[in-house]
Formats: structure tokens, C-alpha cells, sequence
């Protein structure tokens, strides 16, 4: 006779008593889900991994330190076995099948009465997968499908056919650094679930072609600006199209508010009446670097990491930036947006003592095909710029950690 399926159902454990037996990997894994869940935990063993331990530090859950005994599942509502005893896990199960316990057992999963699904989320949606013949018992194969269902749900390429998820307002999504792939999942969602995006030149082009044809995308530069400063513009722009009730996505390069510019255009939208949401982008003043192969610390090399703009030279009075105090630092300088600056910027802290030797790398079009990195130090860094043209955007990286792994003396090079 065929083997019936498992009834899939969802378990509200607020309140309730949950017993796990067994303090391993496996209760590792599954207690958060319990937490999270609201239930009354109960661990019952003699012994757990450190991270178990902090759970019950912390008061999350109780636990008592002894092997499973007779009458621990009383009471509960559901029961986690995962103990290494095969005998005591068997003994514990026929406890609950007498109690009308569910039971799930991590060493035989036909000997238990409830299966732990493959699950994930995505905004408000839960996704439990168990399939329906024997390969229901291999978590890979489970797992697998969760992760499908679970990324199309967050990069919106699954939408249910007659639903699609639109809130008015605007988002402010950091895109990252360039890669379409490094923009954050709840970032890639919003850009799905837009009516309008208003797009900086920085920002991750690529994702823009895959927009259905119905999403307006406005270019950032190319908005007429009138009587308007480009800023100003830009915050009537996103005003104008979120009070028509649009879902409006404002995409820049990197993090919005790491020289972006956001919090102007959250004051903006704030000061209109207008929700907005902020979604933090990875910093290319960070990802950069490490896409070419640069940490920007490193044991025994680095313990701090400055991050300054470049967009104005040392000696303009418009300039905020301390760079004399900078040249003592022993760390890592980034400078963002310095390549036409960078010979002043090289030559004011080689002035307040930082050695005319210290590498400098220079990398243009970071985590992108176009990625290139040049090297050079302070003395030479405004001649290699130049013969080697080197252009915006780069991301500047000044100090040791530049020679990190490199096994010769740095050299110019593309």
C-alpha cells in the first residue's frame, strides 16, 4: 500500500510547553525557530554545545542537565528528539505517542510522528517545503526547493499571477557597489515591486533591464533641474510621483547615507508627509577593496579604517576633512571619490609626516567586468593616475593593508 502523505500544517507554540531532548547540533539548529515561535522551552540533557548554553543564559529556555526520564513529555504540545541514545530516543517517542505528543526524531524520521519542514521567509510569507515521496526525508533535496521558492519570493521573479505587493511611498535602497548581485535581497525585492525608479549613475545598472516594461526608471542626471539645484530636483521628483500613490524606488550606488546624500532626501520626504524606507547598501568603501583583494584591517597591520570623501581638494575651505591629523593615524585611509584630487591629497599627508612610501592602491570600477586595480605609493600616485588613467569611480586605498598577500614590492599595474 502506498505510503500516505504528511498533513502539512502550521504549529502555534506561543505559551506552550515544547520539550527538546538533546542539547547537540541538531537542537542548535532548531531551538531559535522554537524561541522565535514564542514557545515554552524545555531542554532536557545532560549536556550542550556552547551556543545552546547561551540560550539558556540568556532565560530563553530552561533546561535541566540529566538524561531523558520517563514523564519528561508530559504536558507538552510538541516534543523535538535529538538525543545520541537510539534507545532513549525510542523510549521517549513511545512516551509521546502515548501522551498524544508530536513527535519529530532527528535519528529515524519514520519512527516519528511530525517531520521538521525545510523552511525560510520572505516579508510576512513562511515557506515549508515536504515533499511527498521518500525523498521527503532528505533535508538536501527539501532544502533545495525552500531556497528556490524563498529567493524568487525576494527578488520578486515569483509573484503570484494575480497579486503583486505595492505599498506607496518611497524606498531608499543602497544598491551596492556595482555587482547587480551584491544589492540586498530586500533591496532587490522593493525594485520588483516598483512603479518607479529614480536611479543614480552609481547605482546597479544591470538590475534596471530586468524591470517589467511597465516601471517608469527616471536617470537621476537626467531630471531638469530648472530653477532647481540637482538635489532639490531630485527630492521633488520623488515627492511628486509618491503622492500620485506610486511605489517609488530611489536606487543609488552603495549605501545612501555613506556620501549619498540620503538623509537630504529622507528630510525631504519626511518634511512632504511621505513614508519612506531605508534599506542599507554594502559601502564600496568596504567592498571594493575587497573585491581587489584588500582588506582594509588586518591583524598585526591595521586596527581602524578611516573613510573620507575626496570630492574637494585639503586646502579648499570648503574641505571638512582633518587631514593632517589623518597622516598620524596608523591605519587604513579610504577615500572615496578623490581620483582628480588625489596628488594634493597625497602630497598634504606626505607634509604632516606620513612616509612618501606608503602603498596606495587604486581601484576603478570595483566588483564589476570592468574591475581594474593600479598600485603605486603617495610619491607616485598622481604620475601613475595619470599615465595610467585611471578614472572615476575608484575607490583609493592608502596604507599597508595594501601589500597584504602581495609576495613582491608592488609595482604599477592595470
Amino acid at each position: 500500500m502506498a505510503e500516505h502523505p504528511a498533513y502539512p500544517v502550521g504549529l502555534r507554540l506561543t505559551g506552550r510547553r515544547v520539550v527538546v531532548l538533546g542539547g547537540g547540533q541538531v537542537a542548535q539548529r532548531r531551538l531559535p525557530a522554537l524561541i522565535a515561535a514564542g514557545a515554552d522551552v524545555h531542554l532536557v540533557s545532560p549536556e550542550a554545545t556552547p551556543s545552546v548554553e547561551a540560550m539558556a543564559d540568556a532565560g530563553e529556555i530552561t533546561w535541566t542537565k540529566r538524561p531523558y526520564e520517563e514523564g519528561d513529555l508530559a504536558n507538552a504540545w510538541y516534543a523535538l528528539i535529538a538525543t545520541s541514545d537510539h534507545e532513549a530516543n525510542t523510549r521517549a517517542s513511545a512516551e509521546a505517542e502515548r501522551h498524544r505528543v508530536w513527535c519529530v526524531r532527528s535519528d529515524d524520521a519514520d519512527a516519528a510522528t511530525a517531520w521538521t519542514p525545510a523552511t525560510g521567509h520572505s516579508e510576512g510569507v513562511t515557506v515549508a517545503v515536504l515533499t511527498t515521496d521518500a525523498r521527503g526525508r532528505d533535508p538536501r533535496h527539501t532544502a533545495a526547493i525552500r531556497d528556490a521558492v524563498v529567493e524568487g519570493l525576494r527578488d520578486g521573479t515569483l509573484v503570484a499571477p494575480h497579486h503583486r505587493t505595492r505599498t506607496p511611498g518611497v524606498a531608499l535602497v543602497g544598491g551596492g557597489p556595482g555587482d547587480p548581485d551584491l544589492i540586498t535581497v530586500r533591496g532587490r525585492r522593493l525594485l520588483a515591486e516598483a512603479d518607479v525608479v529614480i536611479a543614480d549613475r552609481l547605482g546597479p545598472r544591470d538590475l534596471l533591464a530586468e524591470l517589467p516594461p511597465h516601471v517608469e526608471v527616471i536617470d537621476a542626471a537626467k531630471i531638469p533641474y530648472g530653477r532647481f539645484m540637482a538635489q532639490e530636483a531630485i527630492n521633488n521628483a520623488l515627492i511628486e510621483h509618491a503622492k500620485q500613490g506610486k511605489s517609488v524606488v530611489r536606487l543609488k550606488g552603495g549605501d545612501p547615507f555613506v556620501f549619498g546624500r540620503g538623509m537630504e532626501e529622507v528630510q525631504a520626504l519626511a518634511e512632504a508627509g511621505i513614508a519612506c524606507t531605508v534599506v542599507p547598501g554594502i559601502s564600496s568603501s568596504i567592498s571594493v577593496p575587497g573585491a581587489a583583494g584588500i582588506p582594509v584591517t588586518h591583524r598585526g597591520v591595521a586596527h581602524e579604517f578611516t573613510v573620507v570623501s575626496g570630492h574637494v581638494a585639503p586646502d579648499d575651505e570648503r574641505s571638512l576633512v582633518d587631514w593632517p591629523s589623518l597622516a598620524k593615524l596608523r591605519g587604513t585611509l579610504v577615500v572615496l571619490m578623490g581620483v582628480d584630487k588625489i596628488g594634493k591629497i597625497a602630497d598634504t599627508l606626505v607634509a604632516h609626516g606620513k612616509p612618501a612610501d606608503t602603498p596606495v592602491a587604486l581601484v576603478q570600477e570595483g566588483t564589476t567586468a570592468a574591475q581594474r586595480r593600479v598600485d603605486a605609493t603617495l610619491a607616485t600616485v598622481a604620475e601613475t593616475v595619470r599615465t595610467q588613467d585611471v578614472k572615476p569611480p575608484a575607490v583609493i586605498v592608502i596604507g599597508e593593508v595594501v601589500n597584504v598577500g602581495v609576495q613582491s614590492p608592488p609595482k604599477t599595474s592595470e
